[in-house]
């Protein structure tokens, strides 16, 4: 893996947390947003993002239990290595490139890690107008959380060079990377992204086969599916829904708080792949309406401030 100029499209929940994770790690990173109204919102997102990273890494010197395991493969460190993990992301931060131009994010692009809409219209779209412009080297990966890739590896050009590689939120706390090829991809790329995943600071796992959701939201996407079920229909409220789960399995986190995290419009998105999603007399139509008026008010998640809790003061 020679990878060294790496693009990330989208500057979401996730795509802000990649972008900087991996200029954190030393590598040139540009991010691709659709328009300069993008740009402007995703700078307040990589800005908050660097904070927590400085936080942590600071927290590190004198709490143990601060330690994240995207930061550092050892928890062992002295104050002057924090120091210089903490220089480096600086220069990382500084050293982001955000462009609303194909031509200029795909210049002697390595890899690109597409982290845009759970849309297949907008996936299509960008890969189509993205294949005009890359260089014959480029490596694409989706980090989509529930379409596979196969539906778009011909859009992109390469589809032996096209795969999944899936981050969970917190990328820097809960460092995995669900890397995941199609029949058409090459074992040569697949281990180049699997290399990446580590030279990064995630642990890869390497699914054999596609699988719709990968192997996390196959597990987490139906929970918090019946979280919102419950909600959307009355049965109880968030914070009583939230209360029960942490209390009865000792998680840290309820669904609702889970899903504040990935952001409502990610849960919006995925539930729209439900045909049942159109009709409100069903469960699926209840979660999707309820869901866009929260969206239409601007209650996005922790980045917009306010979900189903309210982050303002944080």
């Amino acid at each position: 893996m020679d990878f060294k100029k790496v693009v990330v499209a989208g500057s979401g929940v996730l795509g802000s947390q990649i972008a900087l994770q991996t200029a954190f790690k030393g590598f040139d990173v540009t991010i691709w947003l659709r328009s300069e109204g993008s740009i402007d919102r995703a700078k307040p997102k990589l800005e908050r993002f660097k904070n927590i990273y400085l936080q942590t890494l600071e927290a590190m010197k004198t709490n143990p239990q601060a330690y994240c395991r995207g930061l550092s493969d050892k928890k062992d460190l002295t104050d002057d290595k924090i120091d210089e993990l903490k220089d480096n992301l600086i220069k990382g931060y500084d050293n982001l490139t955000l462009t609303t131009s194909y031509e200029e994010a795909a210049k002697d692009a390595d890899l690109v890690i597409e982290a845009i809409a759970e849309d297949p219209k907008q996936k299509i779209a960008f890969y189509t107008e993205l294949a005009k412009y890359l260089p014959e080297k480029t490596v694409i990966v989706t980090n989509s959380s529930t379409l596979l890739p196969s539906t778009f590896a011909d859009y992109t050009g390469r589809p032996e060079k096209y795969l999944a590689l899936h981050f969970a939120n917190d990328i820097y706390r809960n460092n995995t990377a669900e890397i995941m090829g199609h029949a058409n991809t090459s074992s040569e790329y697949y281990n180049q992204v699997v290399e990446f995943a580590q030279a990064i600071g995630m642990v890869p796992l390497k699914l054999k086969k596609e699988q719709p959701a990968y192997i996390l939201n196959s597990l987490l996407v139906p929970f918090l599916s019946a979280a919102q079920g419950l909600w959307a229909d009355d049965v109880a409220d968030v914070e009583t829904i939230d209360l029960t789960w942490r209390l009865a399995t000792g998680a840290p986190l309820g669904p609702f708080q889970i899903l504040d995290i990935v952001g409502l419009t990610t849960a919006y998105n995925i539930g729209l792949m439900d045909p049942r999603s159109s009709d409100i007399n069903t469960i699926q139509g209840k979660v999707s309406a309820a869901l866009k008026k929260k969206i239409d008010a601007g209650e996005l998640g922790v980045n917009a401030g306010k979900g189903f809790y309210d982050y303002t003061d944080e």
